[in-house]
């Protein structure tokens, strides 16, 4: 069945004063029949008569005025909240009051909101600051694929401005490939601000209760030029150094050696000065070999090639091979590591010569020990020695604090645990004092703690 429309309701000033009116009209009644039988003349109850209407008329008047009246302040008050204008504030309040105690709220209303509002317009204007000066494009899009939100960068990165690039889908712009697949992953792109790898991240928000994607790219291009210009500049320091460091002896000797031929007659230990230069100039040119020949090594690591082997017996056979003092191998478990064990061999091997290095120099000892645990091989090479006092420059290549060292054992060592998806850390011993060094490995098949039996010749 439809509904009947409702019937149009008085206004409530007009309601609430019917309803005064209402409330006054019995005594007055009252009043007037009293002063009806009553033995007052004729004018004289008639002008009481009006007197008390007038009364009553006034008094409803008063009580809708009293009741009105403060319900428009509050709703002014409200029309002010609602239009962002925080500095109008209820007057007159008492606590105790139920209409002051409302007061009293709306107030704490208005000063809490306005206090919000502040904090999102500061929010507001550092979040534009950040966008504006960040170099990453920061675009959002709608559920059509709409552009509607793009920050400077994206707008360099697009070559236009946001009025223009407002609406447009992504597949016009060349971004249709980053609204699908992983959110977050590298890709190659050919914008009109320019190409290469990119990372992209992908997330989805609301604004106005409608969901948007947020789409971010950062250009990986720059990021590697730069590093790869980082890496060449240091490389070009230290084998310009290494190579001053041997030429400049080599052309002083040879200076000296060729005024000591033209000297006539020549002196009489020519021979010994000759025979000293030519060692000294063949013993600088095989230390630019060695130099060399390490550069390669390090710049030409093969890949591993993984067969597994006896954890033990890797250890035990390495500490075999230094013969300057005995190192000490604590027994571990048996376990079982696939990598590629030339490797691996050459690997600890530096780690345990540069052990017995640093305790040679006080006397002391080194030792070896294994363990593992939740998937992982720990290795650990400890020594007495004075301990590390340049840590920064551990795996920096070439640079070493050693006579005759190349500076390259460490750097090698880490490239080849991170061959194996490993790592390597060296840190002094606490307490001290020495150095450990450590060497984690992932494990095949579980925790790999299973008995070891490596192929023959491991």
């Amino acid at each position: 069945m439809a509904r009947l429309p409702s019937q149009p309701r008085l206004r409530f000033e007009l309601r609430l004063y019917l309803f005064a009116l209402g409330m006054g009209l019995p005594p007055l009644a009252v009043a007037v029949w009293l002063l009806s039988h009553s033995s007052l003349p004729a004018v004289l109850r008639g002008a009481l008569d009006m007197v008390l209407a007038l009364f009553w008329l006034a008094g409803a008047w008063g009580v809708r005025q009293r009741i009105v009246r403060p319900l428009q302040t509050l709703s002014n008050l409200l029309a002010s909240l609602r239009e962002g204008d925080y500095s109008v504030q209820a007057r007159g309040a008492r606590h105790g009051d139920a209409l002051g105690e409302v007061q009293f709220e709306l107030n704490a209303l208005a000063r809490h909101m306005h206090v919000q509002r502040l904090e999102a317009l500061e929010a507001g204007m550092l979040l534009r600051k950040v966008m504006a000066e960040v170099d990453m494009a920061v675009m959002a899009f709608d559920a059509d694929d709409r552009l509607r939100l793009l920050n400077p960068a994206a707008e360099r990165l697009l070559q236009a401005p946001l009025e223009e690039l407002r609406g447009r889908r992504a597949a016009e712009l060349g971004l249709a490939e980053c609204l699908a697949g992983e959110p977050a992953r590298s890709l190659t792109l050919n914008l009109p601000g320019g190409g290469g790898r990119w990372e992209m991240r992908r997330g989805g928000f609301r604004e106005h209760g409608l969901p948007l994607q947020l789409l971010l790219l950062s250009d990986l291009s720059r990021a590697l030029r730069e590093e790869e210009r980082r890496a060449w500049q240091r490389l070009l320091r230290v084998i310009g150094h290494e190579i001053n460091n041997s030429l400049a002896p080599i052309k002083s000797i040879s200076a000296s050696l060729w005024q000591l031929l033209s000297q006539q007659p020549p002196p009489e230990d020519w021979r010994e000065d000759m025979q000293s230069g030519l060692e000294i100039i063949s013993s600088r040119s095989a230390a630019l070999a060695r130099f060399l020949e390490t550069y390669t090594r390090l710049a030409r690591l093969p890949p591993p090639q993984p067969r597994p082997f006896s954890v033990e017996a890797w250890i035990g056979r390495v500490a075999r091979l230094e013969t300057r003092l005995p190192v000490a191998v604590e027994p571990g478990p048996a376990l079982t590591l696939v990598a590629d064990p030339d490797q691996m061999e050459h690997l600890l091997i530096n780690l345990v010569r540069n052990a017995a290095d640093a305790a040679l120099e006080t006397g002391g000892g080194v030792r070896l020990r294994w363990r593992g645990d939740h998937h992982r091989l720990t290795v650990e090479v400890d020594d007495d020695g004075l301990g590390l006092a340049n840590p920064a420059n551990l795996f920096v290549p070439f640079f070493t604090t050693k006579p005759g060292g190349t500076g390259a054992g460490l750097a090698l060592s880490r490239q080849i645990a991170e061959a194996h998806r490993g790592t390597l850390t060296l840190e002094n011993r606490a307490p001290g004092p020495g150095c450990r060094a450590r060497l984690v490995l992932p494990l095949p098949g579980g925790a790999g703690m299973r008995a070891a039996s490596p192929p023959a010749g491991n």
